[in-house]
């Protein structure tokens, strides 16, 4: 199976999904575009598109960020998901994915940066990919802004910051606001790059210290993200 990452910054990279990908021996291809590296012309080559996160949003123009072309991106992903690929997007990659199919990227009511947990809904706990979460999971958090909706749209997990963490767009279309994947050298980078968003943790109700973040273990989290991506790709994999 091929799987292409969009990557939009050095310090967000796929981190486990792409521990994940490997260890599962697909093919993995990236368009990096902090480094100028181009988007696929087309998604009929890939299986599964994993779009990653960063400081921007889709509102963004090129005049603000030259190697962030959102119109691009989100014409990549509604390419994806009409030839039926499996379409994941993670943090401001959910936002690019809701704004793509119609829904318009909104502030959250809370930034959130740390580690604090989702709460399934009635349909995140009868959704085949997530159900094994659980009512409760502790996952990471790096945003300011929550995706789109649709109407087709189902939020499947929410936390006390904000309430679409985990939204359905369709059997094959999924976007986490949270971050499952990362793990020591995703958070250093992340830490290193946002010190001044830090600085914040004693005004902000969602925003923990560098310490904190730096002692929480990723090892459970990473493993049900794995679980999901299986579960993913077999989904696809029947619907071919």
């Amino acid at each position: 199976m091929h799987v292409h990452f969009i990557i939009h910054e050095d310090f967000e990279g796929p981190a486990a999904c792409e521990e994940w990908a490997k260890s599962r021996r697909h093919h993995i291809s990236y368009s990096r575009l902090y480094l100028g590296e181009q988007l696929p012309d087309s998604a009929v080559n890939l299986d599964m598109l994993i779009i990653m996160g960063g400081p921007q949003s889709p509102l963004t123009s090129t005049k603000e960020c030259s190697y962030f072309d959102s119109n691009a991106e989100q014409k990549l992903i509604t390419n994806a998901v009409d030839k039926g690929k499996a379409v994941l997007g993670i943090c401001l990659g959910a936002q690019l994915i809701g704004q793509a199919l119609g829904g318009m990227v909104e502030n959250s009511p809370n930034k959130e940066i740390g580690y604090f947990p989702i709460y399934l809904t009635s349909a995140g706990l009868t959704d085949e990919l997530i159900a094994h979460f659980g009512k409760e999971l502790i996952v990471g958090h790096w945003h300011g802004d929550m995706p789109g909706l649709t109407p087709q749209a189902q939020i499947l997990a929410y936390s006390a910051g904000c309430p679409r963490q985990i939204v359905r767009y369709a059997p094959l279309v999924y976007g986490f606001q949270c971050h499952l994947e990362l793990n020591t050298a995703a958070i250093n980078a992340l830490i290193a790059h946002s010190r001044v968003d830090l600085h914040h943790a004693d005004t902000y109700p969602f925003i923990q210290s560098e310490r904190e973040i730096q002692l929480f273990d990723y090892t459970a989290m990473n493993q049900q993200l794995f679980v999901f991506l299986d579960k993913f790709m077999q989904r696809y994999q029947t619907q071919q």
